[in-house]
């Protein structure tokens, strides 16, 4: 079954020392290393779903042949150059028609519940998002209809004004959605608050 929702993951290659570096000050390069790639894998697994068409946008670009690491049939992207704002507005405009959904690996409470209510938002607003608790967003998703909206300018962003900066472009003629609030896994904190065990 063809679908025009499109899931877009945005993630990191796992390499030691270049991923969960404010984790790793904590808990070691190693374990936070491990722990990332039983989330990242964790993670597409559980959101495979026939209802939206999945695609996995990887930095570095060179990464996306890497084919010893991501599942198998995995369909992979280059984010390219620029800032985050900038490699999810390219994400945005060269796509597919249909609505899209971005998210990155850094939320492991993300469920199939969380995209379908995203998807189904977007059938009556132009975007949607889902807060995170320090300020952030784990989830953007843009109807994409009549136009592809640009919000992503002057964000200020791995700071806590990261949402409020987006949704300050956005035209107040603009329907909105807010999804649930869910923490990140950043620091040791967040790390040590939701429970995690250690990677051996």
């Amino acid at each position: 079954m063809r679908t025009s929702r499109q899931l877009v993951l945005f993630l990191k290659a796992p390499r030691v020392g270049a991923v969960k570096t404010r984790l790793a000050r904590g808990l070691g390069r190693v374990p936070a290393w491990l722990f990332y790639r039983r989330q990242t894998i964790s993670l597409i697994r559980r959101l495979q779903d026939p209802r939206w068409d999945m695609k996995l946008f990887i930095s570095p670009d060179s990464f996306t042949r890497q084919g010893n690491f991501w599942p198998s049939g995995a369909r992979c992207f280059p984010q390219g150059e620029g800032n985050l704002g900038q490699r999810m507005q390219r994400a945005f405009d060269i796509l597919p028609s249909g609505p899209v959904v971005i998210i990155g690996g850094d939320i492991p409470g993300i469920d199939k519940r969380d995209i379908r209510r995203a998807f189904n938002a977007l059938e009556t607003h132009d975007m949607a998002f889902g807060p995170a608790e320090d300020g952030g967003y784990w989830l953007v998703g843009m109807r994409r209809r009549p136009r592809v909206l640009r919000p992503f300018d002057g964000v200020r962003w791995s700071t806590e004004h990261a949402l409020k900066d987006t949704l300050a472009n956005i035209s107040p003629s603009c329907r909105v959605a807010r999804l649930r609030t869910l923490a990140d896994i950043d620091e040791m904190a967040d790390f040590e608050m939701a429970g995690f065990p250690r990677p051996l």
